[in-house]
Formats: C-alpha cells, sequence, structure tokens
C-alpha cells in the first residue's frame, strides 16, 4: 500500500450517539479482513488531559501502557481491537494549545502572528498523522469528540477539511447523526439528520458515508430520501439500530455492509471476506447463557456507572468466559454501615471493592470488606480497594484502631497506606501519579501465581499512595501475604489473605487490560470463585 488511510468520525445532532463504539466496531471489521488499524480521539475540551477531571465530568480516566491519561473511549478501542493504544491515541484541545504556546516561546514561529489557522489546524494535522507515520497502519480511524457545531470543536474539523482537500485518495469521512422517532405522529424524522449534514458541509466538510442512529428500521425509501438530500449514495445510508451490547454493534454494522461502503470509497480491497466467528460465539454466550451470579461493586462514583467503565466491561468478559451472567450489583458505599452492611451484601456471591480518591465513602469500603473477610465472601480490591483491604486488616485484626492511609489522615498512628517517595516532592496535580505500565513479580505457590501461571507480570498503574513497607512483617504474620512485589522499588503490588476462597488486593488496574479477545485472569478467577460461592449456598 502506498499510503495510510484516515477515516473521521464525526456527530451531529447529539452527544452520546456512540461515535466512540462505531469506531471501534469499523475498526473490528476492518481488522477482521486482515487490515492493520488503530483509532485515535480529537477532544475538544481544554484540559490537557482527562487525569484531573472529576468522575461525574467525564466518566472514567482510561490509562495506556505507557501512561497516557485518556479519555474512557481508547478503553473501547483496546476491548475490540485487543491492540494497546499510547499517548498519541488521546489528544485534548489544551494539549494542541499547550503545544503551540511553548514553541511561541521559543521562537520557533520567528515572530509571526499566531492564530488559528494555520498553527493550531497545522499542529492538529500533526498529531493525526503521527501514527500514520510510525508505518504500522493501513487504516487510522479518528473519531472527533463533541458534535459539529460546537464552538470548541471548529479547529478540529477545518482540520479535517484541510487533510481532506490535501490527501484526496486517502481521506474520507464518516459522520454520525440521529434519526429520531416521534411517537405521536408513528414518523421517523430525517431532518434532524440533514440539518446536521447541511451544517458540516458549511464548514467545507462533505461526509461520505452516514450511519444513522435509530430505534426503528431504516425503509429503503427513508434511506433513497436521506441519500438525497445530504449527497451521499443509498449504500452509504447506514442504520445503527440501537443493540441490547455494545458487543453486538460489529455484526449489525457488518450486516450494513459499513466496512466494504468504507473500503471502496478509500479504494482498498473487499476481495478478504470478514471474519467475526470468534465475536458472534461471544456474544451469543453473553445473550442466551442460563447461569446467572450475583457480584456487588462497591464504589462511590456510583451515579455515573461510566467512572467504572473499564471493571464493568471486563466482568463482561469474564462472564462470558465462564459462560455465566454477572448481575452486577452497584453499592454506593456512602451507604454501607456497620449497622447495614449484613442486609445490604449477604445475597452477593462476591464483593468488589472499586478504586477512587479521597476520604468520602472511605468507611462503607471498609465495612464491606470486613463482611467479605469474616463471612469467607470471594473479594477483589482494587488501588484504593486494596489500601482499603490493608486499613481494614490492620484496624480488626492487627488491632490497630486508628490505622488509616494519610491521604485520608495525615496525622494517623498507624499509616499502613503512605506516599509514594517520588510524590512528596509534586506540587502540580496531572499527569504525575504512578503511571502506566510496571512489572510485577509473583511470589510461586501464590494465588496470584496460579492465576497469571507465570513469574513476572506487567499491569497499569494510577495512583499516588502505597502499602508502607515497614509494616510489611506484621501483615504477613497474620495471615495478610504480599505474594505481588515491584522489582524495581519493592512496592507491593499484591495482598492475598490465607485461609479464605478467595481475598485478592492489587495496587494496580486490571481492568485497563481486558478485552473481548483476552479477558484479564484475575476477572476470570474472580467470577469462578463467585460461581462456587454460589453453588455452595
Amino acid at each position: 500500500m502506498s499510503s495510510t488511510k484516515y477515516v473521521f468520525v464525526t456527530g451531529g445532532v447529539s452527544s452520546s450517539l456512540g461515535k466512540g463504539i462505531v469506531s471501534a466496531s469499523l475498526a473490528k471489521l476492518l481488522q477482521s479482513r486482515g487490515y492493520t488499524v488503530t483509532i485515535q480521539k480529537l477532544d475538544p475540551y481544554i484540559n490537557v488531559d482527562p487525569g484531573t477531571l472529576n468522575p461525574y465530568e467525564h466518566g472514567e480516566c482510561y490509562v495506556t501502557e505507557d501512561g497516557a491519561e485518556t479519555d474512557l473511549d481508547l478503553g473501547h478501542y483496546e476491548r475490540f481491537l485487543n491492540v494497546a493504544t499510547s499517548q498519541a491515541n488521546n489528544v485534548t484541545t489544551g494539549r494542541i494549545y499547550k503545544t503551540v504556546i511553548e514553541k511561541e516561546r521559543k521562537g520557533d514561529y520567528l515572530g509571526k502572528t499566531v492564530q488559528v489557522i494555520p498553527h493550531i489546524t497545522d499542529e492538529i494535522k500533526h498529531r493525526i498523522r503521527l501514527l500514520g507515520n510510525t508505518g504500522q497502519f493501513q487504516v487510522i480511524i479518528t473519531e472527533i469528540g463533541g458534535t459539529v457545531g460546537d464552538i470548541e470543536s471548529l479547529p478540529y474539523v477545518e482540520a479535517v477539511r484541510q487533510l481532506k482537500w490535501e490527501m484526496p485518495k486517502d481521506v474520507m469521512v464518516v459522520h454520525l447523526t440521529l434519526v429520531p422517532y416521534l411517537a405521536s405522529s408513528g414518523e421517523l424524522k430525517t431532518k434532524p439528520t440533514q440539518h446536521s449534514v447541511k451544517l458540516l458541509q458549511e464548514f467545507g466538510v462533505t461526509a461520505d458515508v452516514l450511519v444513522c442512529r435509530t430505534e426503528h428500521p431504516l425503509s429503503s425509501d427513508l434511506k433513497r430520501k436521506v441519500a438525497l438530500f445530504c449527497n451521499v449514495e443509498t449504500s452509504a445510508v447506514i442504520e445503527a439500530r440501537d443493540a441490547k451490547s455494545i458487543y453486538e454493534v460489529p455484526m449489525l454494522m457488518e450486516k450494513e455492509k459499513l466496512d466494504e461502503v468504507v473500503l471502496n470509497k478509500l479504494g482498498l480491497s473487499t476481495e478478504t471476506p470478514t471474519n467475526l466467528s470468534h465475536w458472534k460465539n461471544f456474544v451469543n454466550i453473553l445473550y442466551n447463557t442460563k447461569n446467572e451470579v450475583n457480584i456487588g461493586l462497591v464504589g462511590k462514583y456510583i451515579e455515573l456507572k461510566d467512572s467504572y467503565k473499564s471493571i464493568n466491561e471486563a466482568f463482561i468478559h469474564a462472564g462470558v468466559t465462564n459462560n455465566y451472567k454477572i448481575n452486577l450489583s452497584w453499592i454506593h458505599s456512602e451507604s454501607i454501615t456497620e449497622e447495614n452492611v449484613t442486609s445490604k451484601l449477604s445475597g452477593l456471591s462476591g464483593i468488589l471493592v472499586a478504586p477512587g480518591f479521597g476520604h468520602r465513602g472511605i468507611e462503607g469500603k471498609i465495612a464491606a470488606i470486613r463482611f467479605a473477610r469474616e463471612n469467607n465472601v470471594p473479594f477483589f480490591g482494587i488501588c484504593l480497594g486494596m489500601q482499603c483491604a490493608v486499613i481494614e486488616f490492620a484496624r480488626n485484626v492487627l488491632n490497630m484502631k486508628e490505622a488509616h492511609s494519610t491521604e485520608m489522615d495525615l496525622k494517623t498512628a498507624f499509616p499502613v497506606i503512605d506516599l509514594l517517595e517520588e510524590q512528596k516532592k509534586v506540587t502540580h496535580k496531572g499527569g504525575t501519579m504512578r503511571l502506566g505500565a510496571y512489572p510485577c513479580e509473583l511470589k510461586e505457590g501464590s494465588n496470584a501465581f496460579s492465576i497469571y501461571g507465570k513469574h513476572t507480570i506487567y499491569e497499569r498503574h494510577r495512583h499516588r499512595y502505597e502499602f508502607n513497607n515497614e509494616y510489611q512483617n506484621k501483615f504477613e504474620k497474620s495471615g495478610m501475604k504480599a505474594t505481588g512485589i515491584n522489582p524495581q522499588g519493592g512496592l507491593v503490588e499484591i495482598v492475598e489473605l490465607e485461609n479464605h476462597p478467595w481475598f485478592v488486593g492489587v495496587q494496580f488496574h486490571p481492568e485497563y487490560k481486558s478485552t473481548v479477545d483476552k479477558p484479564h485472569p484475575l476477572f476470570v478467577s474472580f467470577v469462578n470463585a463467585a460461581i462456587t460461592m454460589k453453588n455452595k449456598k
């Protein structure tokens, strides 16, 4: 192939239509045909990265292997493609402007007036081309956040216009829009789509393919009408019906021949057919398994489930692997007390305590962990969940009643969780945590070693605080073992309880590495332990 092809996915009418899922589904279809594909996200907000955003603002902050704090859509990309993303896969307006301003301060523009065009748009185009310049990918799909017409999105749309003019044979645009259903008249209405496409054209960009989100089927007449008014071929009007699961969308897009239309537009071969056999088997089990198990997710951001998006998806992967449907109970940690913990958690076959920051809801998490420990309920703690398990054990087994993390209590008598040494001089919060993949050595004979089946693993991190090694001997003697250690600094990465069916806390985030093709072994094992507990009951 002579050059990398670029597909831009824009959105109109409404946000949250599913640009990320459509992008990932298209990428999966192209990948199944043998093409090398990656996806990047251009986010229009001014933040340099999502790392400092409250989860209520933007959902989960996803972390890549190389330590980038990114939009949660990158999690979808990895879960669908089973290909790691990187710093280059997520760009924000804040990062673009920061780079341009730094260049201006250094004199790179030789005293010229710095403007949105060409300086900002040139930097956007440079970021878009970074992945293409590696020579690793035949097709790069770029999702543009927000909707067409948003003031903050205009520089990105202009950059797309320029690229389409500069590389007409290598660039195309897929526009995702809404075809709403009016119950009062019993009709699907195309006017919102027409206006959205017209607005895109006003900015100099013509959509090559329209993906229409709809609750009801698009008739052939309606597709022809959309095609006529929006200047696209009828075959390029793609129906995107609501699905029960995001994992069904690639199959729906295959049925609509989205990948075939895109390949034809880009001048690429369609000779190799799609092969979604493994994917279809996954969805078949997901939809049709009769087995069910109840697991509780205890967290502080329960109101917005996107805050724990990767955990939820990892449970789906692990459930299908075990041929079980996971009935996930979302339990706000602030609602749990020592008095009501039994009534809230007694019907569960497994309990996961989720990551987070700050003191809010901490005591509820600790109460939930004590319940799991004392009642032999399989327990999985992630990041802050692992730290809470350490605090609970210190208080109720080691009799250190005032034990805490210095994140919550700087003056605690027993700082069993303390700030990482390299974090003590950090003043800027953005992008300064322990981020990305680090090695971890597993102890033979441990539950973790049997789960992973190897001595060294690499998992992704996002934290500032850690297990305080000054207390390690006391914990070990009383039955809480450090079974995963970072070889570079001796940090405790995994703790387990002896004489418990399944009790594992991890400082890292295993949910970030779970995909359809490779469900994470910790989640698979935890779900299996919950199934065993259910069957015993």
